[in-house]
């Protein structure tokens, strides 16, 4: 028996960032490209693309940038603004987790953690 969270950050009433959209924006980051992001995360150019055009609108800032010459599915990366924000919500996201252990051992005890 274990904790496990999901952390989301809220932009306006609806959209959420949460590990979907940061595993999206770290596989930009390490591929240089859309097209390959999308591809290792199993989900179509479109809906990437899609994500990442409704997060840059409801965060008021853009989160990746072509490459010069690139095309939208060649040549991405992130923007300095973009890599900031996602290494802030990875931070976030780990002293959450890492408290949650602390407090679920207090609540259930430090024996169900073995187990």
């Amino acid at each position: 028996m274990k904790p496990k969270l999901r952390v989301w950050i809220v932009f306006g009433d609806a959209l959420k960032f949460g590990s979907g959209r940061a595993q999206l924006l770290e596989a930009i980051d390490e591929r240089g490209s859309l097209r390959q992001a999308a591809a290792a995360l199993d989900m179509s150019y479109r809906n990437a693309w899609g994500y990442l055009r409704q997060l840059e609108t409801a965060a008021g800032f853009r989160f990746v940038s072509r490459a010069p010459a690139g095309r939208p599915r060649d040549g991405m990366r992130l923007t300095p603004k973009g890599r900031e924000f996602l290494a802030r919500y990875r931070r976030f996201q780990k002293s959450l987790e890492a408290s949650s252990v602390r407090r679920f051992a207090r609540a259930f005890g430090a024996r169900t953690l073995r187990r």
